[in-house]
């Protein structure tokens, strides 16, 4: 009998890693350049350093094929976009005169042109810059970037892949472009976008990859027959190649469903399934497909989105079981690392009981590699691992920290009526125009103001005990004292205390509430050069003390217009954080919910009559199957209402979201019942208050007219014709003018005209109305 030839061994690799460094070094990096301290050779030279530690870590914990062109200066979809050549017109002209200077140009805009329009990526707190495209676009490749990133990891002596996204995703993440016919399909351009994937896999062939990813997470999402048949085309020509590497494609975040048998037979060599979560249903559906007999899978059975640490002997049994299923088996997290942070080992201050819970990228690339090892040589070749891995999940499963039974049974003897304001909206609107007496399109911002070098230098003494806390609170006062002086001096309606003792819209609450846990180095890219630090949901949730009271009281003592309370909604609270998986978000979401309505409480008894609680990644948060959505949407709303339905008539309640699409999401923004609700709608020029008007949306509207994402000032005539576009949609007596978003991010010189220019626009359009109804 001939000898059966062994299995292969499989590999252990990654998708993307944290591009920021240890130190966020990239961070002070690109915003040195921008600020003129860093030339571009400083910080290309930084950003070569970055690529080869990354590399260099990952070979020596043990990863076999690391990823190549995942690392990125701000977005890997605008690297995508300068790759193919689809430059937007009004960015040519400054890309060909520097392309870095346009690079960034279109991330960030200038004073003159407008950058593209930025949104979440799929269902995580990660901003991609949108592609804008048209009938008359012209893709051109420029495989630079990609074969120089090859060259380097090959130079270095690593076994890389290079990572890109894929033809059909970047087409449907993109918008039509400005001149484009609104019902313009980017996806009618993949004819033309494949000659010239083809001539970038053709260079990357010659430059020494053997294989390229080619990342389709869109798949993930419900597709009609019409885009799978184009996915099948897709694959058919790029598979069809004679020059090129081998192609694995990667679908993450759920499951391929339909497009995986597609995929399956599609003539490509390799494909990466995300196994976790509700993604696990992709071991079913391939299994029904027939496997991959003869290819490669790549089974990301680590998560690449949470912190917790991996079930290695659930998960050494699906790719035992995925071993009968493909050629060969290889070892992955579900995504790129992007969305975890670098290293939990840093975090030397998180209860010692807890650390061992937690895996950040290097601990998730050890899980990996163990799997992979345990795969190849069998369990005795991981027993230490496993061992301590049963202990680490037994205790976490066992701890007192994560459950409080006082707060599960306020949670459970929630009823219908705590999820409901007493009054509807007309008669709640009524009170409050009669207490709040403001004007036909009142004027407001979003929360926060810059945060100065000076305020983060106080947050980091009083940590440091080089002030105490009284001297702390004196610094603060002066500063809302300042903010407060600014907005009454601009004229704005309704004030803000400016958030100066704030550190993040989610982990400063965090930091208030039992249950959480903060970090100390976990940061993750949100967009560019923005890095926040999520918190991490490992228990019950409740509030020991008021988390905003003394703050609010104290600037409306200063002022005798109406200053909002500040708070953070339930969902933001859950999507912004690392969540806690061993029970549905919904209860999670009621436990914060029930925190906030202690707080919104307070507030209210303080005199507080205008109350923000926020919800961007209400959106973000939108499960990708249609199929999950009801429920999601459902306990999501109903945790913004338990928070908020205890609010007496007179008290206005307002709530935030940007930077999403809402269109799918109105009749939910309508049951989340607040009486204000204020959007990002600048870059996409008010398409957000049409959907409102269209939908039937009845209450008051804030469409934001000022992009606060780029630095560039807009002018006086540019927010009044935003705002005569959102009176189209929105009657004069609900609609309301503010920046897109909070303004931590921004300098003080640009507030200041910015929002000057804004309430000079309000004004002007309150005489238009005045004079159009005379």
């Amino acid at each position: 009998m001939a000898e059966s030839s062994p299995a292969p061994t499989a590999l252990a690799t990654v998708y993307g890693y944290p591009r920021q460094g240890p130190g966020r070094e990239l961070k002070k990096a690109v915003e040195g350049y921008w600020a003129g301290r860093t030339t571009d050779a400083e910080l290309l030279d930084v950003a070569a350093g970055l690529r080869r530690d990354n590399w260099r870590r990952l070979a020596e914990a043990g990863i076999d094929e690391v990823p190549t062109g995942d690392f990125s200066l701000y977005d890997h979809v605008l690297d995508t976009t300068v790759m193919v050549g689809a430059i937007p017109p009004r960015h040519r002209a400054a890309v060909r005169a520097d392309p870095l200077d346009g690079y960034f140009a279109m991330a960030r805009g200038t004073q003159d042109v407008a950058p593209l329009e930025m949104t979440k990526w799929f269902d995580t707190n990660y901003h991609y810059l949108v592609p804008e495209l048209g009938p008359d676009t012209v893709f051109a490749a420029d495989p630079s970037k990609p074969v120089s990133e090859l060259r380097e990891a090959l130079a270095l002596g690593h076994n890389p892949r290079p990572v890109l996204v894929g033809p059909v995703t970047y087409l449907l993440l993109a918008k039509p472009a400005p001149d484009a016919p609104a019902d313009f399909d980017p996806l009618t351009l993949l004819d033309r976008l494949l000659p010239v994937y083809a001539e970038i896999l053709a260079a990357l062939h010659e430059a020494g990859a053997r294989w390229v990813q080619l990342d389709e997470p869109t798949l993930v999402q419900d597709q009609p027959q019409a885009v799978l048949d184009a996915v099948a085309g897709c694959y058919q020509r790029l598979g069809s190649l004679t020059e090129r590497p081998k192609i694995l494609v990667a679908g993450y975040f759920d499951h391929l469903g339909e497009a995986l048998s597609v995929l399956a037979h599609a003539p490509i060599e390799g494909l990466g399934l995300d196994l976790t979560g509700p993604a696990a249903a992709n071991l079913n559906d391939l299994a029904a497909a027939g496997g991959l007999p003869g290819k490669r899978l790549i089974a990301g059975v680590v998560d690449g989105r949470n912190i917790w640490i991996n079930d290695l002997e659930k998960s050494l049994s699906t790719l035992a079981t995925l071993l009968g299923l493909a050629g060969q088996v290889d070892v992955a997290a579900s995504c790129s690392l992007l969305h975890v942070p670098l290293d939990a080992a840093a975090e030397t201050e998180i209860d010692p009981e807890i650390r061992p819970w937690l895996a950040f990228a290097r601990q998730k690339t050890a899980e990996i590699v163990a799997l992979a090892r345990g795969l190849n040589r069998g369990v005795r070749a991981i027993s230490d691992d496993l061992t301590d891995n049963r202990e680490a999940l037994e205790s976490r499963r066992t701890s007192a920290l994560t459950r409080d039974p006082a707060i599960r049974e306020r949670a459970a003897a929630v009823t219908g009526q705590d999820t409901r304001r007493a009054e509807p909206y007309a008669e709640r609107a009524r009170a409050q125009r009669n207490h709040l007496d403001l004007p036909l399109v009142p004027t407001t911002t979003i929360g926060s103001f810059p945060q100065t070098a000076e305020l983060r230098a106080a947050r980091a003494d009083l940590r440091a005990g080089r002030i105490d806390q009284d001297a702390y609170d004196a610094r603060m006062e002066a500063e809302i004292r300042a903010v407060l002086a600014f907005q009454e001096e601009s004229g704005l309606d309704v004030l803000v205390h400016g958030e100066p003792e704030r550190n993040d819209m989610v982990q400063y609450f965090a930091e208030q509430l039992d249950g959480y846990i903060a970090t100390q180095q976990g940061w993750v890219q949100s967009y560019g050069s923005r890095y926040v630090r999520p918190p991490i949901l490992a228990g019950d949730i409740s509030r020991p003390h008021p988390m905003t009271l003394r703050w609010t009281t104290y600037a409306q003592s200063q002022t005798s217009r109406p200053v909002k309370g500040m708070l953070t909604g339930p969902v933001t609270m859950l999507a912004w954080s690392f969540v806690r998986d061993d029970q549905p978000l919904g209860e999670t979401a009621r436990q914060v919910a029930l925190a906030l309505r202690d707080e919104v409480a307070d507030l209210e008894a303080a005199g507080t009559a205008v109350i923000q609680v926020d919800e961007p990644a209400l959106r973000e948060t939108l499960p990708l199957r249609a199929a999950d959505r009801p429920a999601y949407l459902a306990w999501a709303t109903e945790a913004f209402r338990l928070a908020t339905a205890g609010a007496r008539p007179r008290t206005q309640i307002h709530t935030h979201m940007c930077y999403a699409e809402f269109g799918e999401i109105i009749a939910a923004i309508d049951d989340m019942d607040a009486d204000v609700i204020s959007l990002e709608a600048a870059r996409s020029h008010m398409q957000v208050a049409e959907e409102l008007a269209q939908a039937g949306y009845p209450r008051e509207v804030g469409p934001g007219v000022y992009d606060i994402h780029s630095p560039r000032v807009p002018g006086v005539e540019e927010v009044a014709s935003l705002l005569r576009k959102g009176l189209s949609a929105i009657p004069a007596d609900r609609l309301w003018a503010n920046p897109d978003c909070g303004l931590k991010t921004r300098a003080w010189p640009e507030t200041r005209d910015s929002l000057e220019n804004l309430v000079t626009a309000a004004k002007q359009i309150r005489t238009e109305i005045t004079s159009s109804s005379a």
